[in-house]
Order: structure tokens, then sequence, then C-alpha cells
């Protein structure tokens, strides 16, 4: 670009001598003589030049022809194997070649054929930036040739000797050096010659290629003023265009001389004004900062005064300068650099002389050597990472990366890598590509030093819709709004739709394809699933935070061409994404209505049918059907009407998006007449009848907005008012139904005719939203020379319809303990027997006319509350309920959001409180996203692992992460392979009982190997991220997790890869299918291993089995039963999983053996999907107390290894979704009154499930978000009741106090001890009275002593006689004593009473 200094003004011929030129440069460097700046002459002048002799020695001479490519073998050899490559580009007009060395680690050998071609510069390396140097781009500006030799020279050896700095260097960067791009010139410019202007032929001096090009010139340039550079000229120029091309280079330094400054795009400017026009670049002040520190580290350049002779007075402040400010230069490399590559270039003038004697070359490698690896480092700086598709999770080429605030893309590179060069601040970015849905980051801070890492991954932009689990509150739109000022009159005209044709499938496809991708900050487009020829179910989202519910913000929705002959809705609709994508930010009405609701806007529910319909049909059923000819009007649910139909998978796709979705009001758009009709469209006798709902003031209202004159009510837009006047009047179709009549455009369904199975009554009945049908034309399939009168006609109407989301009462129900919503809390009007429920953050809509009325709000286990509101006309009130929880147990103490910590320390724990915070961000929508997105996941999915392979898996991950790792082995199978189990916590093996536990469970079967490798991919996931990723590290801190790979080995070792139905292998070497022997009298090894060592240990949270055969989620139980305890817990598990899978929850899964299958919401109670006895989750939940799910992860039991990547990318946020779950539910403790723990505990739940507390009185329970009624019962401690409130996005934490139990045999302790006061008291008492009576019968025994003794004689008489068997007379005698021995025992001890 420079040309050096001279002793003429421009235009003055003649030259100096050279001997006397190269004398006055070596006495008088700084010769202070006056002349015209040669570098800004050559601009349009001719430079000549004579040859010089060079000198010896390393810096004492100039490479000439072969020596340049021998000196950059020299240079390569100078590094250690693999670190260099030397090719060309290309050849010169003359066919010298345009070598470049490539400097970076890990290259490899040379090709073996010895080619020097450019395909010799072997494969790029992923995450690794490519910066170029280029020197002699005019040949007689020599010294960059010189000095980018000596810097690849000192670039390997430093590598081979080890130098830190270079070592680093080159082991992250991608180094390219050419130093020479003009080398024909270079061979006729002469040494000494400093660039004095003569008279010589043209391009004799060597500044020009030999066609007489300036090669700087040559380039395409965005300001151009004539026709692009003819690129024949100048094969230097297109041989590196074309190098350019097939690269991603970074950052680039053009190497020139003539002057001493670093100077940075842009080099020219639309005026093309010869100097003193600053054009700036947008990314202007990153190219200061670039020039800035090549120029800092030069010894003259960072003086800003160079001195060049003839320029003595030119500076430049810090040795920079904008290029169009210094001179305009058009056609200039650094430009095209910028603008047609991702390439920041600076050019850099290294001499005053621009070919000095090489005496002199050593002094300016010194001079530029610290300079030039400092700028080869800046190529580290910004922002780096990757952008991947989140479903394979392969790297995307050429995606775009756009930063807010700054008018410049870059691209990615093959590996989905790039580099953004930034200086330090905070910015917004955002990834698109076309085909996938983009992605904007907020808030990322780029700091002085390496740059930021951050990593994108991309949903195609048609993905199955994920169904909202909840709610997002990062904003993504970079939009600016631009609105009026208020008070003033806007004469601004809305844009209006151009594209006015009849769009089939691919036309409409690609329509959708290109708004989405043309609007990203406003659009998302998705699929509900798929028809029955398997086309997509398309929705365009449009709103300004897409795909995010906003709480507090309506969600709307049209549903066109359900009919496919029917088709003008489908035209209106792709009409209306054209409106509103143009019109918003400039538009008003349209923005304010984009910001405020969230719009979903579906072409065609029937795209088959479409595609049989014929143009011009005005009353046949030709496409009116869907391919399996059901009518889907006439196939939903219907609440007077058994529907026998099979339901369709149109049908099935719509109504699951409707009961996930919070819609508040919708229209379904037909065609056959002109009306809208309203709810309910049939009644119980199926007469044409006036068939009213609840809120039929409410439907007629909104009927009436569409079908009413429209005039436009925006008081700030002078556009002439619309309207749909022959709806209106009611006589819509004379010639083809001359007696029908509408009073104003609008009727009751049933009135007209009787529809079971519509879709409109479904709505209403079945979730919050309010539908009606509008019918939209007389013709049901126009031409298309009328499209544009139909838009006329209805986009006013389409507009004010959308506007009436915002009418009645919205507000919130909220929760007076914790401020949080309440979920599917009821909002019931007083005298309208219809209520609508809450959303996931307690927000609600409900549709009213203006009027007052008494509105309650009310939840399982709180205390309702009434509100008077009144209605007006002017938009929706705002109505806030806060709801008091019914009164717990005294002896409960139920807290929200203890993350699985009880003790009362733990409430103000600032890691409890991050963790809980996270555990909230992860369940928001995109959190589990954004985790991934922040995550490692280098993982070498393209094979299987034989059970050896398995084996030394696992034994590596425990050798390199022992520190969280553990490896058991649970048992034996029956040919005596190893069960392990891999348990991955921060405290491997050591119990901690308040930490929830979780289990995967994988080869059961083992022909379907599917769940073993993902495990092993979690696994090695989840020890990759941690200490790496904060998220992940929290997890694993807070978690035991437990992964057991492959359960049946033996089985797994039989199956072959590819084999999709093979039952070979499912069952164990015994040939029992394992899943039938979970039993008590388990008979199998490797069943009684998991029995006994995990499942009856009864200390998990939560099972996940991963199996193979379809694409669906199963929940207890696999046996018969009549009732399913815990349903809907278990339910909600299952749904947690499949809506975080990009397919399974749509529930086709399309497997080839049953491809009409359709399964809602993609999950199944499991004996509904294959009923068997003795399967794992049964007795996993009924003796292990534990919930546990199967996961059916490919319709192919042993697909190919290549699948393993998209299978894993599937499946990847579904397994991390539980591992957020299990740290939900109910986390709680049980102590007695003094503190003391209570183990053994048993807690029942619901009047049926029940868990024990583990050692320290800890227990942990997953439960469906809603109201919950628990029990605690322990020996010898009174029962305790309560309820308690689940969130679906934090855990309730519970704690339970016991009282010592007073009952004694069930009766209070008070009844017993009176009865047994009582009872005692009867005793003594008896215990008296038998006293008394003793005492008198003792006195009567004295008495008769006395008489014995008297008639001694007689007495031993009778004795006598009793002892010869007369015992009847001893017993009948008058003084006979009952007790005998007593007597005796009195007798014998009183010999003193005997002898008186």
């Amino acid at each position: 670009m420079a040309s050096g200094w001279g002793a003429r003004p421009l235009g003055q011929p003649g030259r100096l001598p050279p001997l006397l030129c190269l004398l006055l440069l070596l006495l008088l460097p700084r010769s202070p003589a006056r002349a015209a700046h040669i570098k800004k002459a050559e601009a349009t002048t001719t430079t000549a030049g004579a040859g010089a002799e060079a000198g010896e020695g390393q810096f004492d001479r100039y490479y000439h022809e072969e020596e340049l490519g021998s000196a950059l073998r020299e240079a390569a050899a100078a590094g250690p194997p693999g670190l260099t490559r030397l090719f060309s580009i290309g050849h010169s007009v003359e066919g010298r070649p345009l070598w470049v060395l490539r400097l970076t680690a890990g290259l490899g050998p040379p090709p073996a054929d010895g080619d020097a071609g450019p395909d010799a510069a072997g494969p790029l390396l992923p995450g690794r930036p490519q910066v170029k140097l280029v020197g002699n781009m005019h040949g007689d500006e020599t010294v960059s040739r010189q000095v980018l030799v000596y810097l690849a020279r000192e670039l390997a050896a430093g590598y081979r000797r080890g130098d830190p700095r270079l070592v680093r260097l080159l082991n992250t960067t991608d180094v390219y050096v050419l130093p020479s791009l003009n080398p024909d010139g270079f061979e006729r410019a002469r040494e000494g010659d400093c660039g004095f202007g003569g008279g010589g032929p043209l391009g004799s001096g060597g500044r020009y290629n030999s066609r007489g090009r300036d090669l700087n010139r040559s380039f395409p340039d965005q300001f151009s003023s004539g026709e692009p550079p003819a690129l024949d000229d100048v094969p230097e120029v297109r041989a590196l265009i074309d190098w350019i091309r097939r690269n991603k280079f970074v950052l680039s330094g053009n190497l020139h001389g003539g002057s001493v400054v670093a100077s940075y795009p842009f080099d020219d400017s639309p005026e093309h004004k010869a100097t003193g026009i600053y054009s700036k670049t947008s990314d202007d002040e990153v190219f200061k900062y670039l020039a800035k520190a090549y120029a800092s580290n030069h010894p003259i350049m960072k003086t800003g005064a160079p001195h060049c002779p003839g320029e003595e007075d030119e500076t430049f402040t810090d040795g920079i300068t904008n290029g169009a400010h210094w001179y305009d230069v058009e056609g200039g490399m650094q430009d095209y650099n910028y603008i047609w590559a991702n390439c920041f270039e600076i050019t850099l003038e290294l001499s005053c002389c621009k070919y000095p004697p090489a005496s002199q070359l050593q002094q300016e490698w010194e001079n530029n050597r610290e300079s030039l690896i400092t700028l080869i480092e800046k190529v580290h700086i910004g922002v780096t990472g990757f952008v991947k598709d989140s479903v394979t999770g392969s790297g995307l080429e050429n995606a775009t990366i756009s930063v807010a605030g700054i008018n410049h893309n870059i691209t990615t590179g093959t590996f989905g890598d790039f580099h953004r060069l930034l200086v330090p601040g905070t910015y917004n970015i955002t990834a698109v590509l076309t085909g996938y849905m983009p992605l904007t980051i907020n808030n990322i801070i780029v700091k002085e030093g390496p740059a930021t890492k951050v990593n994108f991954s991309l949903g195609p932009t048609v993905t199955s819709v994920i169904l909202d689990t909840t709610e997002a509150v990062i904003t993504v739109s970079t939009v600016t709004i631009l609105n009026p000022l208020p008070g003033t009159q806007s004469s601004h005209q809305p844009i209006q739709p151009k594209d006015f044709r009849h769009h089939h499938f691919p036309d409409m496809e690609i329509f959708l394809r290109r708004f989405a991708n043309e609007y990203p900050n406003i659009t998302r487009l998705y699929s509900l699933g798929k028809s029955v020829e398997s086309r997509e179910l398309y929705v365009m989202e449009i709103s300004d935070n897409p795909g995010i519910h906003e709480p507090g913000e309506p969600e709307f929705k049209y549903i066109g061409n359900m009919h496919g002959n029917e088709v003008v809705g489908r035209e209106l609709l792709l009409n209306l994404i054209e409106y509103l994508c143009k019109n918003f930010g400039t538009d008003p009405e349209v923005t304010d209505l984009v910001r405020s609701t969230r719009i979903h806007l579906m072409p065609s529910m029937n795209p088959d049918g479409y595609e049989k319909a014929q143009e011009g049909d005005s009353i046949s059923v030709i496409g009116r059907n869907n391919s399996n000819n059901f009518d889907l009007n006439r196939n939903f649910p219907d609440q007077f009407v058994q529907i026998t139909d099979p339901t369709q998978p149109e049908t099935i796709a719509v109504m699951s998006w409707m009961k996930a979705s919070p819609f508040v009001l919708s229209a379904n758009l037909h065609g056959g007449s002109l009306v809208v009709n309203y709810p309910f469209d049939d009644d119980e006798q199926g007469f044409a009848t006036y068939s009213k709902s609840p809120d039929d003031a409410v439907f007629q209202q909104i009927a009436l907005s569409y079908s009413k004159i429209q005039r436009n009510t925006n008081k700030d837009s002078v556009s002439p008012p619309q309207e749909n006047s022959q709806m209106f009047q009611g006589r819509p179709c004379k010639n083809i139904y001359p007696n029908e009549y509408f009073p104003h455009g609008i009727t009751n369904g049933a009135n007209w005719y009787s529809v079971p199975g519509g879709m409109q009554d479904w709505n209403y009945l079945q979730t919050n939203c309010f539908e009606v049908t509008i019918e939209l034309g007389c013709v049901k399939y126009p031409f298309e020379k009328d499209l544009p009168k139909f838009w006329e006609q209805n986009r006013r109407s389409l507009i004010q319809f959308m506007k009436q989301v915002h009418q009645g009462v919205k507000g919130f129900v909220l929760d007076a303990t914790d401020g949080r919503g309440i979920l599917n809390a009821t909002i019931s009007v007083a005298e309208i027997n219809h209520p609508v429920t809450t959303y996931k953050t307690g927000d609600y809509w409900r549709l009213l006319v203006p009027g007052t009325y008494k509105i309650t709000a009310s939840a399982q286990g709180y205390n309702p509350v009434t509100k008077n509101v009144t209605v007006k006309s002017e938009g929706a009130v705002q109505v806030n309920f806060t709801l008091v929880r019914s009164s717990p147990d005294s002896n409960i103490e139920s807290k929200k959001g203890k993350g699985g910590r009880t003790n009362t320390d733990d409430a103000s724990d600032p890691t409890t409180k991050a963790f809980e915070t996270l555990i909230k961000d992860l369940s928001a929508e995109n959190g589990l996203e954004g985790l991934i997105l922040r995550s490692s996941s280098n993982l070498a999915l393209y094979r299987y692992h034989s059970y050896k392979d398995l084996s030394e898996f696992l034994r590596g991950l425990v050798m390199n992460y022992p520190h969280i790792t553990n490896l058991s082995n649970l048992g034996q199978s029956a040919e005596y392979r190893q069960i392990w189990s891999l348990e991955i916590s921060n405290k491997p093996n050591v119990s901690e009982p308040e930490e929830p536990k979780i289990r995967f469970v994988a080869g059961i079967h083992g022909n379907a190997p599917v769940g073993t490798e993902l495990l092993l991919a979690l696994a090695e996931f989840l020890c990759l991220n941690y200490k790496r990723n904060p998220a992940i590290t929290q997890l694993i801190d807070r978690t035991r997790i437990v992964i057991v790979p492959s359960l049946n080995p033996d089985g797994r070792e039989r199956a072959q890869e590819k084999d999709c139905t093979s039952k070979i292998g499912q069952t164990n070497a015994r040939d029992k299918d394992l899943d039938t022997d979970f039993t008590n009298n388990a008979s199998q090894p490797e069943t009684k291993a998991i029995i006994e060592n995990l499942i009856q240990k009864q200390d998990f949270s939560l099972s996940v089995a991963l199996d193979g055969g379809s694409v669906l989620v199963t929940y207890p139980y696999d046996k018969p039963v009549q009732t399913v305890e815990n349903k809907e817990t278990l339910k909600h598990l299952a749904s947690l999983y499949a809506n975080n899978h990009p397919s399974m929850h749509l529930g086709q899964p399309s497997c080839p053996n049953k491809s009409d299958e359709n399964i809602p919401g993609g999950i199944m109670r499991g004996a509904e999907w294959h009923s068997h006895l003795g399967s794992m989750k049964d007795y996993s939940v009924t003796y292990g107390h534990c919930p546990e799910i199967t996961v059916y992860t490919s319709c192919c039991y042993f697909p190919s290894a290549a699948q393993l990547p998209s299978l894993w990318a599937e499946n990847k946020k579904s397994l991390l979704s539980m591992l957020v779950e299990v740290h939900k539910g109910v986390h709680g403790f049980v102590k007695d009154k003094t503190g003391k723990p209570v183990s053994n505990a048993v807690i029942v739940l619901n009047e049926g499930i029940k868990v024990h507390t583990k050692e320290g009185g800890y227990f942990h329970v997953l439960l469906a978000p809603g109201v919950h009624n628990i029990n605690a019962i322990a020996e010898g401690y009174q029962q305790q009741h309560s309820q308690v409130f689940v969130h679906h996005d934090a855990a309730s934490s519970v704690v339970i106090v016991f009282d010592t139990d007073n009952r004694i045999f069930g009766l209070p302790r008070e009844l017993v001890v009176t009865v047994s006061g009582a009872t005692m008291s009867a005793l003594v008492l008896t215990a008296c009275i038998i006293w008394c009576i003793c005492s008198i019968k003792s006195n009567r025994h004295k008495d008769g002593f006395h008489r014995l003794r008297q008639h001694h004689d007689e007495y031993e008489d009778e004795i006598r006689l009793m002892s010869t068997g007369s015992k009847k007379s001893l017993l009948s005698h008058e003084f006979q004593d009952e007790t005998d021995t007593e007597e005796e025992t009195l007798y014998s001890n009183y010999p003193a009473i005997y002898k008186i």
C-alpha cells in the first residue's frame, strides 16, 4: 500500500542515480528534504527501479527466486515434525509460486506425493483461529518479505526449544505466513530503491505485477466507482481470494513499506476524496485496538512520528491511522477481508524506505519481532466458541454470528467454530443459520485477555414443539422499537403483503422458513407433528420474545385449512405473517400487538387434503378430509355425542398443543360461506337449534368484532376505514344459498346446523380457550387472482379480532406465604358456569363483556377469595388474588424450597439459597438448553461398548475422576460377568441421607443397548463438566447418582448391531426375560443383584430405566391393575421426560412395524403398552417405594452406531431433567419435641404412597405439582396429619414434630387412667371385704380349738376313723374347719395354748 519518500513532487519526472540514493540512505536516514509523499502519489503513478546484488548471510541478503522456497523449507525444518506445512496457493503472472508456510501444532506428516499445491496445507483444526500475514504485495516493498521469513524461523525454532510463549501460541493458533504475494515485481525491484518516482516503463520499478497492475487496487470494493476489477490480469489476487474463501481467517496483517504506521479500514469512502475522510467501520474500536497493539510494540511506530524523508512533519496519533483519512485507496485488500470474509485485516507500513539495503534487515526484524508476535496473539481476544445442532450435536458451518449494536457479522467455520474479535465490554450475541431457530445470549462480558467462551446450540427451524414446562425470564429480542412521539400524527402507512398466490406445501414451507430467517427476533417456526402423509404441521409464532411465555401476556392462535379444500384461511395467515413481520417496529398498532401478545399462526392443519383440492372449487368435498378420509372437524371428543371415528394424527397433535399452551382466544378459519360461527356447535338432540354456551354474550361480542364494519380505531393512523361489509350484511352467498341469512354476520353454530365433534366446542370445554369458526368466503378454493381481494376484506378484521384477547379480566393468583404464583387455581365468575384456570406463574385471563361481576379465585389447600370487579370496554382490568393456605397441623412446619435441607440454619444458608435458585432456573423455559450450551460435550459417541470395553470405560472414569466416582459390583450374571454400578457424587460411597438419590438402569434387555451407551455418555458428561460447569457441579454435589449401565451383559454380548427387530440377546444366558423376574422369588442372579443391593435398600427417590423398541415413556404398573396409586405423579415424571425430548411428546413414534401408532403425549401406563408380570418398575414402586419410569429410546432395538450422537442429543436434555426433578417434591425431616430425629417413621401420602424416614429422620418423595395430604406414623408417637403444596420448580420442605403417644390400647390416656383408678379402688375394697370375712372365720376357728382340747379323746377317735376311711363323718363334723393345714400349723405353733 505504502510507497516511501521521493525527491520530486508528483508529476515531475526524473530520478536520482541508484548509488546516490543508497549513499543518501546510509548517511542521511532522517533527511529533511521536502518532497511529495510517494505513498500517496503512487495511488496514480508508477515507480521505476533497478535490480541489485544481494549480500551473504542470514540478515545480509534478500532471498531471490528459489532462495525464498529454500529459506522457508529451512524455517520449517527448524521446528519439530508435524508443526509446519509448506504449500503454494497459486502462481504469479510469470509462474512463480506464491509460497505459504503454515505453522501450528498437530499437523501430522505432509502428503506422501510431495504435492505443494493448496491441498497440501492440510486439514483445518477445530477451534483454532487462523491468522495470516501477507508481505511484498508491492514488489518493491521488500522488508516484509524478509521479516516474515525470519518470523517463521523464530516461531518454528522457538517451539522446538520449548519457549513457553511460542509453544502456547502455536498450540492454540493456526498461523500462515505468505512472504511474497508479488514475486515478479520483487525480481524487478532494486535494492536501495527507496521509492523515488521515475520515468521508466510501466511496472519496471517492481511495485506492480508483470501486467502492470497494482495488486492493492485490484480487489472488489464496496464503494467502487466503476466495473469490478478483471482478475485475469491479476492471478495473484485471484489466488489470494480463492485462498481466503477456502478458509476462515480471523486476523490478518498486510505488510508494506514507505512509512511507519499501522493503518486500518476503511481504506476508501463513497466520496473517494483523496485524503481527510475518516471512513469508519462498524468495528472501528476493534481495529484501533489491533493497530495500537502492533504500533505500541514498535520502537519507531509508537512515537507517531516516523520522520520519513519528504514527510518529516507527518504524524500519526499513537502510530495508527484510518486508511481513508490518510489517503483514499479503492480496491484495497484490507477492506476486502473485512467486507467479504470473516477476517479483520490491518495494513502495516514497516519502513520509510521501501527496499533498504540488506544491512538494515536485522534492525528491521528487531523493530518488528515483538509487534508481529503480539498481533498474532490478539486473535484470541473477544468471544470464541462453537455453534452446534441441538439434535445431532454436530458443528454448524456458516452460521451467522451477530453482535447487537455492531453492524458486521461473521460466520462459523467447518466445525461450527467461530472467533469474534471484540474489545472489552458487555455484548448481546446472536447465532443464526437458515433452517435453525436463532439463539441470543445476552450480557456476555468480554475482558482484557483471552476470549470469553460462548457456545450456541441451535434447534432446527422445523423442530417439534417442546411443550412449555416453566417460564423463562430471559429476553432474546434485540429489535429496536420505533414508536411515534406522543401527541404526534403519524403519516406512516402499513406495508401490505405482496405475496398473493396459492402456496402448495413446498412453497409454503419455503415461505415460512424465509420469514423465520429474516425476522429471527420476533418469529419462531415450529411443528406440532406430522400429517398422515408425514407433512409437517407448521406453526409460526410471532412475539417480541419468541419461544417464551411471558407471565401476564395472553396467547392467541389462528388455525387455517382444517378442511383441505377451504384454502382462503391458509393464504390469509401467510399474508398476516408477512404483514406483522414487515410492520413490526414501524407501525404502532402492529408493534403494540406483537409486544403485548404471543401470537401463533397455523396456516394448514390439513396439508394432505390441500394437495388433493382443486382451484376454483366452490361446493365439492375433494380434499376436504385428511388422507385417512376423516373430517377433522368431526374428530374431536364431543359433550353430547360419542365420536367413534379413530382420532387422527392431526387432531392428536392439535389437542396436545392446546392442552399444553395457555391459549385465551382462537379462530378456526374455514370457507364455503361468509359468517362467524360461535359455540355450541351441537346439542343433545342433534337438531338445528340455538345451543347456548355459558359465555354466549362473550362469544357474540368477539364474533361481532370480526364481522362488523371495522373502522380504524388507531388514533395515530390516517389510513382509511376498512370494512367487512358483505359479512356484516348477513346474506353472503345468495347464488348458492339464497335463503341463508345471518344477522350481523354471526350465528350460533348449532342454530345453523349441528356439528358433533367440532374443534371450537372442544377448545371451550377442555381448555381455557374461547374459539370461533370464521367462514371466509362462498368459494372454498378461489382463483389466485382473487386473493388480494380477500386480504383487503379481512385484514382489519384479523387484527381487530386478535385485540379481543385483551378484553375482560386478567391477573395473577398468588400464594400469601411465598408470593409465588399458584398453578391450576380456578377463576370462577358468579352466574357463569365456566371456570378458567391459572397457568404456571399463576397468571390467568378471563374474557368478559363490560359489566360488574363477582369473581372468585380458589385452589386446593387454600381459602378462596372473592372480589367484585367492574369490566369496561377499554381493555382488560387487572385483578390479582392472594390466597392463604388452609391451616395445617401445628406440628407440621411446611416451608417452600429448602432444597432438601430441613434444619432451620439452612433457611439463610447462601449455598442452599443459590441451589434453590439453580433448580428454579433449570426448571425454567430454556433453562436446560442453557445448561447444555455452557457445558463441554466432546464425547466420543462413535461405537458401542462390548462388555470388556464397558468395564474398561467405567474403570477409566474412576481413575480420571476418583473424587466423585465409585465403581462397585452388584453381583454377577449367569455367565459370571460383573454387573457394574457407578456412583457419581461429591462424596461417593458415603451415606448422606439428606440428599436425594437417583438411579439410572439400562440393558435389562441385551438386544437394546442404546440405553447403555446413553448412560455411559451421561456419566462422562457429568464428570467432564464437574468443576467446569457450576450448575453440573452443584447437581453432583447435592445428588447421589447411581448408574447401572448394563443389567444383562450376557444378552448384550449375543446381540448384533443394526438388528432392529431381532430378539436375540433380549433374554439372559438362561433364556429368561429379566423384566419378568422381579418377584419375591426371583430366580436369576441379575435380578437378585438389583433387588438386594439397590431396590430393597429403599433409599432412592427416582429410578429411570432405558429400553428400546419404540419412542415413548411408560409408568407403573406393567401388571394389569384397576387403580394406580400416585398416578398423577407417575404421569408427571413420564411427561417431564417426554416433553424434554424433541419428538417423543408428539406421540408418533412412526416405528416401521407400527407406523400408525399414536401415543398421546408420548406416555402410557405400562400395562396399556405391554402388560406383563414381574417387571422392575412394578417391584421398585411396590417394594422399593421408589417411582420408576421406563424410557424407550428408539424404534430400532440395536441401531447403527452412527445414530448414537443424534440419540444422545435427543435424550441429553431429558436425562438432565431427571437430575433436576429429583430435587423437587417434598423433602422432610421427622423429629420429636426434644429435637431427636425419628428414623423408620412411616410417611403416607394421599392415603396410598408410603415411604420411610432414613437415618437421621430424613425422607424425600416426588409428587406432582399441587396439594397433597401427609400422614406421619411412628411407634410411640401420635400420628400427624397435614397438607403440603408442591411447586413445579422447587422442593417443598416439611418438618414433622411428633408428640409422645398418650393413647393406651387405642384409648385416650385420661380414660384409661380413670378406668384404672376405679378398677384399683374396686379391687382394694374387695380385698378389705375378704379380709373382714376371713377375720370372722378366724375367730370361729379359735373357739373350735378350745372345744377340741376339752374333748381330746373324742377327737383322736375321729382322727382314727378318718384314717380308716370314714372321711365323711369328719367332713360333716360340727367343728370341722376348711383349713386343715392352717389349723395344724396353728396347733403345732402354739403348744402353750394346748397345755392350758
